[in-house]
């Protein structure tokens, strides 16, 4: 197949994280990869100073996009003067006719409204639950006139939007080759993600404060003042922030955890960072809620406790080492690793085409 995989406009696509690589620009460079080792032709189109030294990027011009806005359901959709996402979107209309379909990996207003008005498919592999008013709008309009051309991480993530039915379920992957099995860990437990409050952070360290295990934290420093609050409340607690690596770095330090703690307030559309872990050997200890819930077996792969419940968080901590760490490593091989992925989209792409 010909395919033309869309970037996000927020950010250049940088195969990176130190340089700015999101977890939808992870996984679009993730998906082009396996595509192309399956021999599909595949073509990417992201912002001016996208970089990779593999996958061909068709580099387009303009104003990156606002970062996502606060969820204002009567809220407008901005596209700046120039708009990077006007012009990536206008070069996709005008080449369309070379591929096969095209395979958007943004969550912005104007792709989900051009959709009915391409005549290739246009595919969209949603990335988040339900939360701004303009998108969510444009998404149930999709899923009414070009039934079929909707993807989702998980059906928790579906379920929040009006018509849930609508999503293809395609859950999400990693490249398995870069993440090292470690069948003897340390005595640290892990918390990642984006240092800012809908993540959670304050209930790993107020347990790490509590019981006294050692608390190893990754991620993005999103908020300073969050991190400060945490620093000036909990002065004592056993913790350390690692900072925010690349995944070599980061699994190499992910690999000697006892487990990874999953404490978002939100609901997650998928949790990369949980296969990823997996992945390790790593079992996960994560709220039932969100994307997470149905990535760890409870009691095979991690334990799933009730959301906002530390008293819960302690025990399941108190039962880690029940946890096999080999049945974590073969979750990651069957369920998402990038052949599986692959297998689940080519059968999509292939309903959508023919």
């Amino acid at each position: 197949m010909k395919l033309m995989l869309v970037s996000s406009p927020i950010v250049p696509i940088h195969y990176n994280p130190l340089e700015g690589v999101g977890g939808s620009e992870l996984n679009l460079c993730n998906i082009a990869q396996e595509m192309m080792r399956r021999k599909h032709q595949v073509q990417i189109v992201a912002p001016t100073g996208s970089t990779d030294k593999v996958l061909p990027i068709k580099q387009v011009e303009g104003e990156l996009q606002p970062c996502i806005p606060t969820a204002e359901q009567g809220g407008p959709a901005i596209v700046p003067n120039n708009a990077v996402l006007a012009n990536m979107w206008d070069y996709v209309r005008q080449v369309q006719g070379d591929y096969d379909l095209i395979f958007n990996f943004s969550h912005e207003w104007l792709p989900f409204y051009l959709s009915p008005f391409f005549s290739r498919p246009l595919l969209h592999y949603v990335c988040i639950g339900a939360a701004i008013g303009v998108i969510d709008r444009q998404i149930e309009q999709v899923a009414s006139l070009c039934p079929g051309t909707l993807g989702a991480h998980t059906r928790t993530q579906a379920a929040t939007y009006s018509r849930p039915e609508a999503f293809r379920i395609l859950g999400g992957a990693i490249d398995l080759s870069q993440y090292d099995f470690c069948p003897e860990p340390g005595d640290s437990f892990a918390w990642a993600g984006r240092i800012t409050a809908k993540k959670g952070l304050e209930d790993a360290v107020i347990v790490a404060n509590t019981t006294g295990i050692k608390l190893k934290i990754f991620g993005f420093m999103q908020d300073r003042e969050y991190w400060q609050w945490l620093c000036d409340n909990y002065p004592n607690a056993p913790i350390e922030y690692m900072g925010f690596l690349p995944t070599k770095d980061f699994q190499s330090e992910l690999r000697k955890c006892r487990a990874l703690l999953m404490t978002h307030k939100w609901v997650e559309a998928f949790g990369l960072v949980a296969p990823e872990a997996l992945a390790c050997g790593v079992p996960v200890i994560s709220y039932r809620r969100g994307g997470p819930k149905e990535i760890v077996v409870d009691g095979q792969t991690g334990w799933l406790v009730e959301p906002d419940n530390l008293d819960e968080l302690v025990g399941a901590i108190e039962r880690i080492d029940q946890i096999d760490r080999h049945q974590c490593r073969q979750r990651a091989e069957t369920e998402y690793s990038l052949p599986a992925l692959g297998d689940r989209l080519e059968q999509w792409f292939k309903d959508v085409l023919y």
